[in-house]
């Protein structure tokens, strides 16, 4: 008896041997340092991040946490159901760094677990709104009017810090809000709401008194340090509606009278359009359809932040999803969860950029993969040959306009032969509101605009539709309680779009510069953006002051 104990415990303990084996040799192939757990310390608030079933399910457990910064203990953080917690946690502010264990070793750590105290209640991140006072709410802060009023009817009383938050989120709703701004004077607090692109002054009177419990709530809500207040810190929470759930990015940052928030609203009805809403002509329709049918490229998506590039590309990603294409994403940060897509997010500080991540996605066999942003040259260089590989890739540049893409892409230092076979088209945009359909007013059209129109739509491609825009109108704002009292309600987008003829191949070999690459566009049958937003204007969408403020002079 004593020989078969001492035989099952030599078994043991070469099974263990050649499991850690197994263990150090991932950790050499994925580049993460190797640890044995039974020799580690476990810290044990650090452990209680996560659930004990979820850790075991997804095969990791957080050994030690330093403010934001945790260690993480994993067998192989590149599992999908690993890279899921792994991206809620990065998404929570967490800076991560990995550990490749054993199964055995991770075992020993959950153990642990019995020392983990039973948690209390506490504030989770996630506000609900019931669905009866949601309602109420709707109702009634159907205006920004109407949202001021609400504020000034609770008071400054620091008391009611919730139901402050609470209006002021729920009214945003209501107005389809973006971001909302708190920004502290040295006597009040200022609260301004950004619709459509722009931004309106709410109310000007809230007192620091009040202000403080409101910023110290949602640090609680978004993750943050709350004894923190000469810094900037990026968090989020979510506010939890009965037919979906609302993402709230919150940024804090220091000022002079005190500690500014943003909060931005990502709203996932935003993204859940069709290719025909996103604001294309007729004829660029078709060439988008058209490129997107194809089974490899590159698809670029230029313009600054706030442009709607984000929207454009989840919206092509929705268009080309099927059961039988395999999709991912590298994205920093992930703005919007989209199902049946695998979405990953950069973690720089961890070594996980665009270009790692990149790598990464293209050995889980991708037929399309989506980029956040080309940055570098790394960057550049692995999404063109992935482009040239059988892959349909999907990224986008901050430049200001399509033709300033491909040389964007040069100065990173992509080879221009690379770069000329790899791309097939290069996207550029910007977003205008729309007029209110219920108030808009027609202007009187004279003789000599009538004629400049004319002079207009003689010069663009024969693939613009000219006979329909032959008793076109001209509108302006109006306001009415339906666009409350802006006389826009909406935005839409304005495109140019730069195709890779055989001819921009050839320019491209000879590495031109931006007026040579637009010369030979408009050359091809490129519609400018402002060339786009007047065909906006003479459909009824849009208004001339609109397009002359983000497109800059129309050429009329």
């Amino acid at each position: 008896m004593p020989q078969a104990k001492d035989l099952r415990e030599k078994l043991q303990k070469m099974r263990r041997e050649a499991e850690e084996r197994d263990a150090q040799r991932r950790a050499a192939k994925l580049k993460y340092p190797y640890i044995d757990p039974r020799t580690a310390p476990i810290n044990i608030e650090a452990l209680s991040l996560i659930p004990q079933e979820e850790a075991e399910i997804t095969k990791l457990a957080v050994i030690e946490i330093k403010q934001k910064n945790l260690a993480i203990a994993v067998y192989d953080p590149l599992l999908p159901e690993t890279k899921k917690i792994i991206d809620s946690l990065v998404a929570k502010g967490y800076n991560l760094s990995f550990l490749i264990s054993s199964l055995s070793g991770l075992k020993a750590i959950w153990d642990f677990y019995r020392f983990v105290p039973k948690p209390k209640e506490r504030i989770t991140g996630q506000i609900r709104l019931e669905r009866t006072r949601l309602n109420e709410l709707r109702k009634s802060l159907t205006s920004l009017e109407n949202i001021k009023r609400a504020l000034e009817k609770i008071g400054a009383d620091s008391v009611y810090t919730a139901q402050v938050l609470e209006i002021v989120l729920a009214g945003s709703l209501s107005n389809r809000a973006s971001d909302i701004h708190f920004e502290p004077k040295e006597k009040r607090v200022r609260l301004r709401i950004r619709i459509d692109g722009l931004l309106y002054d709410v109310w000007e009177e809230l007192p620091h008194s009040a202000y403080n419990p409101i910023l110290s709530r949602i640090k609680l809500l978004s993750g943050l340090k709350i004894n923190v207040h000469d810094e900037p810190q990026d968090g989020r929470f979510s506010i939890g509606l009965p037919e979906k759930t609302i993402e709230i990015r919150t940024s804090v940052m220091p000022s002079e009278f005190g500690e500014a928030i943003v909060l931005r609203i990502l709203d996932p009805e935003t993204i859940r359009l069709s290719i025909k809403d996103l604001g294309f002509r007729e004829d660029d329709l078709e060439i988008i359809q058209k490129e997107l049918a194809r089974p490899n490229g590159a698809i670029l998506n230029t313009g600054p932040t706030g442009s709607g590039k984000t929207t454009t590309l989840y919206t092509f990603l929705s268009h080309v999803q099927t059961s039988e294409t395999k999709i991912i994403t590298i994205e920093d940060p992930i703005e919007y969860h989209l199902e049946g897509i695998e979405q990953t997010q950069a973690n720089p500080e961890v070594g996980y950029t665009f270009a790692s991540g990149l790598r990464s996605a293209l050995r889980q066999d991708p037929d399309i993969i989506l980029i956040g942003e080309i940055r570098d040259l790394e960057t550049a260089e692995i999404a063109m040959h992935s482009a040239l590989t059988g892959h349909l890739v999907f990224s986008t540049l901050h430049t200001n306009d399509a033709s300033g893409a491909i040389p964007r892409l040069l100065d990173l230092g992509a080879k221009p032969q690379i770069v000329a076979p790899a791309l097939n088209i290069v996207i550029a945009q910007r977003l205008v509101r729309r007029l209110c359909e219920f108030c808009k007013e027609p202007i009187e059209i004279s003789s000599e605009l009538k004629e400049r129109v004319e002079k207009f739509l003689n010069k663009l491609p024969g693939r613009v539709n000219k006979e329909s825009f032959k008793n076109f109108q001209i509108f302006k704002p109006k306001g009415c309680e339906k666009c409350n009292y802006l006389g826009y309600k909406g935005r839409i987008a304005i495109f140019e779009m730069l195709l890779v003829t055989d001819k921009m191949k050839d320019l491209i070999s000879r590495e031109p510069i931006e007026a040579e690459m637009k010369r030979l566009a408009i050359e091809e049958g490129m519609i400018t953006l402002a060339q786009d937003g007047i065909l906006k204007i003479l459909r009824g969408t849009t208004t001339p002051e609109e397009i002359g403020r983000v497109a800059g002079t129309l050429e009329w």
